[in-house]
């Protein structure tokens, strides 16, 4: 017993994954003659996208992760678990004796009796309440006659706190690594979780900033509900982040109805620039394309046509931690934000929902066509502005280019 506790312990500190600690404990355990043939541990989660997880065990074959989406069938399927009898019946301890046909009634347990199940126990620890990962479950399916023996329910029952404990020590890592992520990107929550939590730490990199901004936004406040409002600014960002990140940028912040993405270079000897500069126009365009078929999909129901205007550009920028000693934000700042910023104010002004600085277009690799140089709020210097070249004339200047090599 001291030995399966003292293991719990250590898995409890050094593991991060419930499928490593369900499956290492059921093995020792039948290693000591308990009949399991599945189990599982269930635990609920603190994540926009799913509510819970479930590792499971299962005797020579693969421990699974299952995540249970919210909305999602195992959702409007949970009043049909034993798991919820027990819950809502305020137990922490259920078995069903699976042989004599007990617990038939529930979905899971009737696939497990049909499978040759005998015996199913579930076993609840609750966690603090003040935190919203209420707690664990961790049920075992014996398929051998008679199942458990009550010396072997009674070890497990004494595991149970130790357990508890390793599986909280676990979700509150998990949690605090996805929630971080959620709420600033991956690389930039590696980057907080590695110590890099101070005000001011950070320092310059050069990357291309994708600056996104929703085409006359403000206006439909006026016209729609803000439950409406927000939906409509989901289904926008959902597009956005998809092509941002399918691309290996990243976005760094909303801004009202504007996002910040940003595809860095680095800092080694064999960076290409134009490596990250066609990642962010792929972006670019395939968030542009998605857009039109989002639209027209609600247009289609008489919704509202929104428009995004996209800006695209390559330089330097401090990227770091910014703010009040209790209050930071990790992003990017700099004259290369600012400069993205002001040019988008010329997508309405030139009629054009992609526009690129001399930088970008400069090293992006792809034929691109001046619009002319303006002036932006703030710098004292004129800017020149790029689109991407017209089909034909990119075709042309492309034949141009192979004659003047071939003369």
């Amino acid at each position: 017993m001291s030995d399966h506790i003292h293991w719990l312990i250590e898995q409890g500190i050094t593991s991060e994954h419930i499928g490593d600690l369900v499956a290492g404990l059921c093995e020792r355990l039948i290693a000591e003659g308990f009949p399991i043939w599945r189990a599982s541990i269930t635990m609920p989660s603190l994540h926009p996208m799913y509510r819970g997880v479930a590792a499971n065990f299962v005797r020579g074959g693969v421990t699974t992760i299952e995540n249970s989406e919210h909305g999602g069938i195992e959702e409007r399927n949970f009043e049909k678990t034993p798991t919820f009898h027990l819950l809502s019946r305020g137990e922490r301890k259920g078995r069903w004796n699976l042989a004599d046909g007990e617990g038939l009634e529930y979905p899971r347990l009737k696939e497990f009796a049909l499978a040759g199940g005998t015996d199913h126990v579930i076993s609840i620890f609750e966690f603090p309440k003040e935190v919203a990962l209420r707690g664990f479950s961790l049920s075992l399916t014996s398929d051998v006659p008679g199942g458990f023996s009550d010396d072997q329910l009674m070890t497990v029952t004494t595991l149970i706190p130790v357990l508890g404990l390793a599986c909280y020590r676990m979700a509150a890592s998990k949690t605090a690594a996805d929630i971080l992520a959620v709420y600033t990107g991956a690389k930039t929550s590696a980057r907080i979780l590695a110590g890099e939590a101070q005000r001011g730490k950070g320092g310059s990199i050069n990357a291309a900033i994708l600056l996104a901004d929703l085409r006359n936004f403000t206006g439909l406040t006026e016209v729609y509900q803000p439950g409406e409002i927000a939906g409509f600014l989901d289904a926008h960002f959902e597009l956005i982040g998809r092509h941002v990140e399918e691309n290996s940028g990243e976005i760094l912040k909303f801004m009202g109805d504007s996002v910040l993405a940003i595809f860095p270079i680095g800092s080694g000897e064999g960076d290409d620039p134009e490596k990250a500069c066609r990642a962010a126009l792929a972006s670019a365009r395939n968030m542009l394309k998605a857009n039109e078929v989002l639209n027209r999909e609600r247009t289609g129901k008489g919704g509202p046509d929104i428009g995004v205007d996209v800006v695209l550009h390559l330089g330097e920028v401090f990227y770091g931690n910014i703010g009040a000693r209790g209050r930071l934000d990790f992003t990017v700042i700099g004259r290369a934000v600012n400069e993205a910023s002001r040019i988008e104010k010329l997508c309405g002004e030139l009629g054009q929902p992609l526009l690129m600085s001399e930088s970008f277009a400069a090293a992006c690799g792809v034929a691109c066509e001046g619009l002319g140089s303006f002036e932006l709020r703030g710098f004292s210097r004129k800017a020149d502005v790029f689109k991407l070249a017209d089909p034909i004339v990119a075709s042309a200047r492309k034949s141009a280019a192979i004659a003047s090599d071939l003369a």
